[in-house]
């Protein structure tokens, strides 16, 4: 059966609901057990373009899990290894979907996380590590310049 819209039928389309999609921007939840480190690096990838939750700790990492959902999880550098070990299990128990970066790593393996970023890497590193694992945030960001 063939509708005609708003406009086709004279009615402006400004009463209409907005029904566009919602913001493409990734939501990242970003862990540090250091807040100079957090603040700093937070900065940077959402000058990146990203949404960015910052999480001081395990256990802010864990209540902003309980609070709402994200795109990508990433365990920074100067949260304890301990805590880099356990909070890709939490991430995966509160949210399947969500994927789980870990940096500091030694290449070492961990089922629950789904990219790592070795010792000593730079912020574009970490930035390209991103875009790599969500190609079409970056095809879209590209196009959106």
């Amino acid at each position: 059966m063939f509708r005609l819209s708003r406009k086709q039928k004279g009615r402006p389309e400004s009463h209409m609901a907005n029904t566009s999609k919602p913001s493409s921007k990734l939501k990242i939840l970003y862990g540090e057990g250091d807040s100079e480190v957090l603040a700093a690096q937070a900065v940077t990838i959402q000058q990146a373009g990203y949404h960015v939750t910052p999480a001081e700790g395990r256990q802010q990492v864990q209540d902003a899990l309980r609070q709402e959902t994200f795109d990508l999880v990433i365990l920074g550098p100067t949260l304890t290894k301990n805590d880099r070990h356990h909070l890709p299990y939490i991430v995966k128990k509160a949210h399947q979907e969500t994927r789980v970066l870990v940096t500091h790593t030694d290449g070492e393996g961990h089922h629950a996380v789904d990219a790592t970023l070795e010792t000593g890497r730079s912020m574009n590193a970490l930035l390209e590590k991103i875009a790599s694992m969500y190609p079409q945030q970056a095809t879209a960001k590209a196009a959106g310049k």
